[in-house]
């Protein structure tokens, strides 16, 4: 499988994933979580949805300028999905505290997929 339609794959699945939890953090776990730990969980799904659409632009600009720096870009994002938006759930469900330290590497990981995203983009000679 080519690296763009890849990440167009990994775009979808995060970004409909992200809606999905969003409806369950909305509907299912109103009435569980604090207005603190609700409002964690949200922060993770906005990052998601975020970062879902972040990860179709990179499908979409491999497409277009190929390269090695897209390909990372979009790795990158993705592990700063996970770790990012997976550590706020756990940490917003869970009495699992010490999970919060992992948040910090996900951002991290966007950081670095964006700027790699960004070094991608004005190097490309298109």
């Amino acid at each position: 499988m080519t690296a763009d339609k890849l990440f167009l794959l990994f775009g979808c699945v995060v970004t409909g994933s992200g809606v999905a939890l969003g409806a369950f953090g909305a509907h299912g776990l109103r009435k569980t979580l604090s207005p603190e730990m609700m409002s964690v969980y949200q922060t993770g799904v906005l990052y998601q949805l975020v970062h879902g659409v972040a990860l179709l632009a990179v499908g979409l600009a491999l497409r277009q300028y190929g390269g090695s720096l897209l390909a990372g870009a979009g790795w990158a994002l993705l592990l700063g999905t996970v770790l990012f938006s997976g550590s706020l759930y756990v940490l917003s469900i869970s009495s699992i505290r010490y999970i919060g330290i992992v948040t910090p590497l996900g951002g991290v990981a966007f950081i670095v997929g964006w700027a790699l995203f960004f070094f991608a983009i004005l190097r490309s000679s298109s």
